[in-house]
Order: structure tokens, then C-alpha cells, then sequence
């Protein structure tokens, strides 16, 4: 796995995604709503809804609904507590050393949410109501295949590690999904948005000026994105994703294949809270599209995460993982 952040500015990051705003792009002021009165949106100076800012979407709120709770949408504010406690009780006992086993990253490094979300929903999963990914067989098989040799192997060579661990990605959409880094940067100009991810210092340029995708068969990993906005909601495309089938990724449904199409919606709900909803398409891993909702927020802390500003994520400095699976695996290949 690769480290942590290093706290030193995104410089080349940020200037990348700066370089795009035009002078005028300040957002202006908050609107602020009075009791009893719909909440109206910021806008910026063109006019559209001003969504900037650093959201997190940390939750402890599972994407599938564990089979534990099957048949149970929400949890009552007792369930979600004890949830939350008998987390925050399984995060302290991790930290204790287990002879034999090298273990990963201690509770120093994680960052992850510590409350469900405010509607205690048991999933992230809106539809399907069960709230699962509904695959196909062949889906379903290639489930079973990459859980089987995740953290397994053989490791043959690098590209036996999942993506993450090779400092590349691991996919769309956004989702809370590693444990660390869940902040999303987004910034605006006329006719574009910027969402820089904290994970793998990955970014991604969507223009909102209506011009056409690019030719499917270029591919790209994160594939090929189009924003809209239809009133308050900013609606972005994802087509064109690269052919990535064969790399192993921590998460199947992430992973990038020509057949996926991604539409994601961001509404901003409140001064401090952008709804994020996403519903995935790919006849060949699923029967039917599903959608999945979570809000993410500015308020860090109210999520038990750290707050502030995001700093590089430099994956590959000092990153002996890779090459430590390696040696090993040719260890056991030599007894």
C-alpha cells in the first residue's frame, strides 16, 4: 500500500486545476435560508449553483446492506448508536499486535467515518430496495474469482496487485470505500468543474459547456466525463472507460470496462451538505441499473475525520509494498 499523506501543499495539483478558473470565478457569499423557508443555493458570478469547496463523504453506513440486516432499510437511533459504539470498540482492538501476522496500516493512519449517515439508512444503496448490487452470473464469477486471490495472489508479478496498490486508482464513483484520504476538492469556472480526489492525487476536468464525448474506443481509466446542470443538480456522464477487466481492483463494480456508464448527481442541500447520487449501467456485470446515495459535507469533524486542508498523496514514496510481495512470494517459490 502506498503512504499516506506527506502534508506538503498540492502545488502542481492545485495549480493544474487553478489554471482553469477565470479571475471572476469567486464564488460569491452563502445564501442564507430563514426558518420555514426552502434552502436556496449559492450561486457563482455566471450563475450556476456554487457547489466548491473540500467534501468529505466518510460513513461508517455500508454501500451493500450487510445480510445481517436483510429486510431492515433503517436503523432505529439505538441500533445506529450501538453500531457506532461496537465500530469504534473493533477500530481500537486492530491496534494490537498479532505475532506472525505484518498486519497493515494502525488506527494512527486511518481516517475513516465514525457515524452512519443522519438517516440511518443500513445501506448506501437506494435502489435496488434490497439495497445489493444485483449482478449477473458472470458478474457474480468475477466476484468470486478477484475475492478469491485479493491479498492471495500468486503474485507473479506487479500487476497481480490491485490497482490501489500500484498507485493508479481505484475507480469511480466516488464512494468510501479505503478507510483514508475521502475528500473531494471541487472547484468551478464558467463551463467547467474540477474535482480533485485526495486518494492517488487523482483529478478529473468536466466540462459543463455541452460539447460531445470522446470516441469510446480512446478509453481512458476514469473514463470520459460530461456535466450538465438540470436546475440545482449538477448531472455528469461517464462514458468511454478504459478496458481494464483483466487488473484485479479492490472493488469489481469499480472497475473500468467499456460497458460501464456512470451518471452522477450533486445537489447541494445546505450550507454544509452536497447530496452525492450515482447510478451505474453495464449490462454485462449487472441485470438492471442501481443507484446508490450519500451526502458528503464541508463539516469534517462532524464525521469524526480530519478537518482541514488536503495535502499530496505520494503514493510511491517510500512504497516498499510492492516490492516486499514480490520477494516473499519468490520465497515461498523457492521452498
Amino acid at each position: 500500500m502506498g503512504t499516506r499523506n506527506q502534508h506538503r501543499p498540492r502545488r502542481l495539483l492545485l495549480a493544474t486545476a487553478c489554471a482553469m478558473l477565470v479571475a471572476g470565478a469567486i464564488a460569491v457569499p452563502y445564501a442564507q435560508s430563514t426558518s420555514g423557508e426552502a434552502y436556496t443555493a449559492p450561486r457563482t458570478p455566471w450563475g450556476v449553483p456554487d457547489i466548491q469547496g473540500i467534501w468529505t463523504n466518510a460513513t461508517l453506513t455500508p454501500i451493500e446492506r450487510p445480510a445481517a440486516m436483510a429486510g431492515q432499510d433503517v436503523l432505529t437511533a439505538e441500533e445506529a448508536a450501538a453500531f457506532e459504539t461496537s465500530s469504534a470498540e473493533a477500530r481500537a482492538a486492530s491496534d494490537r499486535f498479532i505475532p506472525g501476522n505484518v498486519g497493515a496500516y494502525n488506527q494512527f493512519w486511518m481516517d475513516g467515518g465514525k457515524v452512519m449517515t443522519g438517516d440511518r439508512r443500513t445501506s448506501l444503496i437506494t435502489d435496488p430496495p434490497d439495497g445489493r448490487i444485483p449482478w449477473t452470473e458472470a458478474g457474480r464469477e468475477r466476484l468470486a474469482a478477484d475475492s478469491a486471490r485479493y491479498g492471495v495472489g500468486p503474485f507473479y508479478s506487479y500487476t497481480d496487485a490491485d490497482t490501489g496498490e500500484r498507485c493508479l486508482t481505484d475507480g469511480l464513483p466516488f464512494v468510501p470505500l479505503q478507510g483514508y484520504n475521502m475528500n473531494y476538492h471541487i472547484l468551478q469556472s464558467e463551463g467547467w468543474v474540477a474535482m480533485l480526489n485526495e486518494m492517488f492525487h487523482e483529478f478529473r476536468l468536466i466540462p459543463t459547456d455541452g460539447r460531445s464525448h470522446i470516441p469510446v474506443h480512446v478509453g481512458q481509466w476514469l473514463g470520459d466525463s460530461r456535466g450538465r446542470w438540470e436546475g440545482d443538480t449538477l448531472v455528469v456522464e461517464t462514458t468511454a472507460f478504459a478496458d481494464k477487466r483483466d487488473d484485479l481492483w479492490r472493488a469489481t463494480w469499480r472497475a473500468a470496462r467499456p460497458g460501464l456508464r456512470l451518471v452522477e448527481r450533486f445537489t447541494r442541500v445546505d450550507e454544509q451538505t452536497l447530496d452525492y447520487e450515482f447510478t451505474m449501467t453495464d449490462p454485462d456485470m449487472f441485470t438492471r441499473p442501481w443507484t446508490a446515495l450519500l451526502p458528503m459535507t464541508t463539516d469534517h469533524e462532524s464525521r469524526g475525520v480530519t478537518s482541514g486542508p488536503m495535502y499530496e498523496y505520494a503514493c510511491h514514496e517510500g512504497n516498499y509494498g510492492l516490492l516486499n510481495i514480490m520477494r516473499g512470494a519468490r520465497a515461498e517459490d523457492a521452498q
